[in-house]
C-alpha cells in the first residue's frame, strides 16, 4: 500500500495542461490526506524553456519535502543510482528514489523510464 504519490514531468505537464484524470488523482489524494510530491527537478525540467510557465498549478499540489533520505546527498544517490543501473536521466532516478523513499506510487507519461530503474515501483498514468 502506497502513502502518496510522487509526480513526474509528464504528470505536472497533464495537470497544466487541465487532465481531468490528473486533477481527480490529485485531489483524491490531498482529501485522504496522502503525500503529493513534485521533486525539484521535474519541476525544472517541466519549466525549462518557458517563457511564462503556470506555476498555480504547480503551487496547488506542491508538497515538495526536499529532506535527503539518507547520509548521502540527493545528488549522490542519484549519481550511485545511475552508475548501479545505467540509467542516464537524472530526472527519471530522481523520481525513482523519491517515491521509493516515501513508500509512494509514480504518476507518469513514461513508465518504462521510471521502471528502469526500479522495477518494483507503482506505476500510474496520467492520462
Amino acid at each position: 500500500m502506497t502513502t502518496g504519490v510522487t509526480l513526474d514531468t509528464g504528470a505536472l505537464i497533464a495537470l497544466e495542461s487541465g487532465s481531468r484524470r490528473m486533477a481527480v488523482l490529485v485531489e483524491e489524494a490531498l482529501a485522504s490526506g496522502s503525500e503529493v510530491v513534485i521533486p525539484a527537478g521535474v519541476v525544472a525540467q517541466a519549466w525549462r524553456g518557458s517563457p511564462s510557465p503556470d506555476r498555480a498549478a504547480a503551487a496547488s499540489v506542491s508538497h515538495a519535502d526536499r529532506r535527503a533520505g539518507s547520509a548521502a546527498s540527493p545528488a549522490d544517490r542519484i549519481g550511485a543510482r545511475c552508475a548501479a543501473t545505467g540509467v542516464t536521466d537524472v530526472i527519471d532516478i530522481s523520481v525513482a528514489l523519491c517515491a521509493r523513499d516515501r513508500d509512494h506510487a509514480v504518476v507518469t507519461s513514461d513508465p518504462g523510464d521510471i521502471r528502469a530503474p526500479d522495477p518494483s515501483l507503482t506505476v500510474l498514468s496520467p492520462a
